[in-house]
């Protein structure tokens, strides 16, 4: 977190190269790109920060924890970075704004890797009955760093299932997404249904600071 400074980006100021880079690809293919996460400056602080890029190559939405859902060709989509899959109120947050994925770019090591990566993953995927996707760096057995990646980035369907997986090498993976599941997976399990709203309920504060609203989380349970 102590280099993060040095290597900081203006993403609106037009001095972030990896935002650049991102645009000029998505506008080439025609595609969304969630691209994340790239330290950026802004109004004298450093966030950690991760874009939506849409088919135009213009910014969708940005995501500095916590954020909202933005609207895509490919459904709409929240965003979470690394140590946000941790917390299952972010996901059900998304799900209670209509989101149809959830993706979170992240840097899980060896240890917390293999324990929590596929079981977190599935978690929010199966609780919330919706898609996770997850981008991890690659791994790199020669690298000169006490942290050592654990890679394996995936794409998790409704029902916890995996429709796509990389290993820890560079790789690129593709994997589909039928949006018509997460609606007849909520029909045959009416979670949200059968959830017991008289006992607890997620409360969606809005908050308005400096820069713009932002959503805070926390658990109402009754008296």
């Amino acid at each position: 977190m102590e280099t993060l400074p040095s290597y900081a980006e203006d993403i609106y100021g037009g001095d972030s190269p990896s935002i650049s880079m991102l645009s000029e690809v998505a506008a080439a293919r025609k595609i969304t790109i969630v691209g994340g996460s790239i330290p950026e400056k802004a109004s004298g602080k450093v966030f950690n920060t991760c874009c939506v890029i849409g088919p135009d190559g213009q910014i969708l939405a940005e995501h500095r924890k916590p954020s909202g859902t933005c609207v895509t060709d490919v459904g709409r989509i929240g965003i979470g970075i690394c140590h946000d899959i941790r917390f299952p109120e972010l996901a059900m947050l998304y799900r209670s704004k209509g989101a149809h994925l959830i993706c979170y770019p992240s840097a899980f090591n060896m240890s917390t890797g293999e324990l929590l990566w596929d079981l977190m993953q599935k978690s929010r995927a199966v609780d919330n009955q919706l898609f996770v996707a997850t981008c991890s760096p690659a791994r790199d057995p020669n690298a000169n760093s006490d942290y050592m990646i654990w890679g394996h980035s995936s794409l998790i369907g409704p029902f916890g299932e995996v429709l796509a997986a990389a290993g820890h090498e560079e790789a690129t993976v593709i994997g589909g997404m039928d949006l018509s599941t997460i609606q007849s997976t909520r029909e045959n399990l009416p979670l949200e249904m059968q959830s017991r709203g008289d006992l607890y309920r997620l409360v969606d504060v809005l908050v308005n600071d400096s820069m713009k609203s932002r959503s805070d989380l926390c658990r109402e349970m009754p008296a």
